[in-house]
């Protein structure tokens, strides 16, 4: 019998079902081997040898796979092909005692793709799990290093991470930039003219230049100003000056990458990072998409093929021009070598839960319209002048002629059909409109605008964005508010810390080019170990000097409250789960209680208690009672209804 070994239960019925029963196929539930929690786990002295312990969660697991691969004929490594995945098949290999143990590669669960994978066994990639071990490494003596520090300057609990903190950054950062936001009032002004022939037609313009000079952007602030152009289009007489005619091809979109269905799956399905990832992951496994973790855009000629045979039978000739391929602009890009698309694009109905549904009815329509032609779109443009030629109007309308891979990914746009002129032709200034306008404050970052962020600095993978995203909130950082991040009191105060103090660690270039070191090693183009001492050492040094320098910083803020138990005053403090009332002699008095809440309404279950706002373990708002565990009402939604009484 030969055993092959995946990470999760799902991965292995599947490729079970494919595979019948010459093979058995089982799982690991992932990584069998991690550095200890109880201590660094790194020895610093001997060129930062990592020390790895079973934990105790795994060491059933690994017991029975011990018992399956001494019966076994054969074992067969065939856990994911990035990096996480490698260093998952090289601690099963040292922990099993398989010495040059086969690994098999795909990038999709198909019983053609495991029966070629199985005909090219190769060895573990030992540059890709040194990789990976470098990452795990940097993060830990960041983690453990720099977190003590919090404890001692700041407040117990906190916790500093090397590529989470600058996401915290570009939060905090982008919550201050709309905090300083300043909104200016602007003004365009528009006309709308009739044509002097009959039958007439009215057409709706802006003002673009006067005497052949651009207006300013985004326009006139002085409304003075505005109200004197506006007198002097009354006096004038127009006419069309120029009429521009032309076929505009928009083009489709690649298939997608992690970041870009992230960013999808949120615009058109409101879905998390984390709850995206988590039912592609489920796809993956049952056989139904490629490889989720993935940067590149390249599709495989098998893919091409297919996708050309279901649009030529399903939608017709027109629909075809040629296999369209992609180029992959993300810098190294590594995680696996093809999209995220469809194993079978003929498979349009899978059998799947609703959230299922939706997530691989995105994937497949993004696929096969990657193929399709360009839509094509028939722009007008018309330039209207005063007789003068003082003032320039302008106006433009598209019409759809061909909707090309629109009929597969349709998309918002406004048809505007603006009516047939020939130049020359005079026209009449019926009225005009003056069009008050207010600048806008960049938006808040979202999972998917925040993924889109880092993916641009080049910080983080693939395999890492969900943990990133998850990491800043469980350590009450920041919080979700309608899909926004806000950054809480304590996620400030780090955030400020570390900016000031080790400024490297949230330097977003310094990060990047971190990252790609991590690249050049999975390409055994650097030793793992050097880029490890690079960055230690100047950081150790560094930190050694800050425990001398930074003073502790009190977190509170006083009060006018009297501790009921001692006499001394209260005050504000603040933790990682938010702020607190607390005895000012503490530690000799340790009465503490929850600070007075905002309210919002009474509450709908006793109709007594006051709505407030709580967080929860994890660090995430709800509502709830304040008359709890009197009443336990609670609810991680606040009715508008509500919202506006309080």
């Amino acid at each position: 019998m030969v055993l092959i070994i995946v990470e999760s239960p799902t991965k292995a019925n599947t490729i079970q079902k494919l595979l019948g029963k010459s093979y058995k196929v089982v799982c690991s539930y992932g990584h069998v081997r991690d550095l200890p929690k109880s201590k660094l786990g790194i020895d610093i002295e001997h060129n930062f040898e990592p020390t790895y312990v079973i934990p105790v969660k795994a060491r059933k697991r690994v017991n029975f796979l011990k018992k399956e691969s001494k019966q076994a004929e054969k074992v067969i490594l065939a856990t994911d092909q990035d990096r996480e995945g490698e260093a998952i098949a090289y601690h099963l290999a040292q922990i099993l005692g398989l010495k040059n143990a086969p690994r098999i590669v795909f990038n999709e669960i198909t019983k053609s793709a495991i029966l070629t994978a199985l005909k090219n066994l190769v060895k573990i990639n030992l540059n890709l799990v040194n990789a990976q071990q470098s990452r795990r490494i940097l993060d830990r003596l960041v983690g453990y290093k720099l977190s003590p520090f919090l404890w001692e300057k700041v407040a117990r609990k906190l916790s500093a991470g090397r590529v989470q903190s600058v996401a915290l950054r570009l939060i905090v950062e982008r919550d201050q930039e709309i905090r300083n936001f300043k909104p200016t009032t602007y003004f365009t002004i528009s006309g709308i003219l009739l044509t002097l022939a009959s039958p007439k037609r009215i057409i709706e313009a802006e003002l673009s230049k006067i005497n052949n000079r651009t207006l300013p952007k985004p326009g006139f602030t002085d409304l003075k100003k505005v109200e004197k152009i506006v007198s002097e289009l009354k006096t004038r007489k127009f006419y069309l000056k120029n009429l521009i005619t032309k076929l505009v091809k928009k083009y489709p979109l690649p298939p997608f990458t992690t970041s870009t269905l992230g960013q999808q799956a949120a615009k058109q399905l409101g879905f998390s990072m984390k709850k995206t990832m988590y039912l592609a992951q489920s796809l993956y496994e049952n056989g139904l998409i490629t490889y989720m973790r993935t940067d590149s855009v390249n599709l495989s000629k098998e893919s091409l093929i297919m996708a050309e045979k279901w649009i030529k039978s399903n939608l017709g000739e027109r629909y075809f021009e040629q296999p369209r391929i992609f180029k992959t602009k993300t810098k190294l890009a590594q995680e696996a070598h093809e999209a995220i698309r469809p194993t079978n694009v003929f498979n349009t109905q899978p059998s799947l839960d609703a959230d299922q549904k939706k997530l691989y009815d995105l994937i497949w329509r993004r696929f096969v319209a990657s193929q399709l032609p360009p839509a094509i779109f028939q722009a007008t443009s018309l330039e209207i002048s005063s007789l003068d030629d003082k003032y320039l109007l302008k106006a433009s309308g598209s019409v759809l002629k061909f909707d090309g891979f629109l009929k597969i990914w349709p998309k918002e746009f406004q048809q505007n059909q603006l009516p047939e002129l020939t130049e020359g032709e005079k026209l009449k200034l019926k009225r005009t409109k003056i069009n008050k306008h207010l600048t806008q404050p960049p938006p808040r970052y979202t999972d998917a605008s925040l993924i889109k962020d880092l993916e641009k600095f080049g910080i983080g993978r693939p395999s890492t964005y969900v943990p990133i995203i998850s990491i800043i909130q469980e350590r009450n950082y920041v919080y979700k508010q309608q899909g926004k991040f806000y950054p809480t009191e304590m996620g400030l105060l780090v955030n400020k810390i570390l900016t000031q103090h080790f400024p490297e660690i949230v330097d977003i270039s310094f990060t990047a080019k971190l990252e790609e070191k991590l690249d050049l090693i999975a390409q055994g183009k650097l030793d793992w170990r050097k880029v490890v001492g690079d960055f230690y050492y100047p950081f150790a040094k560094n930190l050694k000097e800050k425990y001398k320098q930074v003073k502790k910083i009190k977190v509170e803020q006083k009060t006018n409250l009297i501790c009921e138990k001692c006499g001394r005053p209260m005050v504000i403090k603040t933790s990682r789960f938010g702020e607190f009332l607390a005895c000012s002699g503490f530690p000799k008095c340790k009465n503490v209680k929850p600070l007075k809440e905002k309210t919002y309404g009474k509450c709908p279950k006793c109709k007594i208690g006051d709505i407030v706002e709580r967080r929860a373990k994890t660090g995430k708002k709800f509502y709830g009672c304040s008359r709890y565990p009197e009443c336990d009402w609670a609810s991680w939604k606040l009715d508008q209804s509500n919202e506006k009484r309080g």
